[in-house]
């Protein structure tokens, strides 16, 4: 069972401004869920493999290869201002005037 929990520092901690009858709701709700954690805790996991997801998913990786744009052109054409192969845009760094 655990400890008297004081819901005066709780409340303090995580800067809440309660009234009267929500202390004691709230006191109440943490009890009830520190028993159940108290519960889960008793339970024996020796034979359960630990997990940090629950699904088995795993990073699919490709080679970093740089190829060149096939619509690089294409792209240039529809910006507002380009120059060679880059876009041109306002100076955005440093004295701007």
């Amino acid at each position: 069972m655990p400890q008297k929990i004081n819901i005066d520092q709780v409340a303090e901690l995580a800067r809440l401004n309660l009234k009267f009858g929500e202390r004691a709701k709230l006191a109440a709700d943490l009890e009830r869920i520190l028993t159940y954690v108290d519960q889960l805790q008793g339970i024996n996991t020796d034979h359960v493999t630990p997990t940090s997801h629950t699904l088995a998913l795993e990073n699919v990786f490709r080679p970093d290869a740089v190829v060149p744009s096939k619509i690089r052109d294409a792209v240039l054409q529809h910006a507002p201002k380009s120059e060679g192969a880059y876009f041109k845009v306002p100076k955005v760094i440093g004295d701007v005037s």
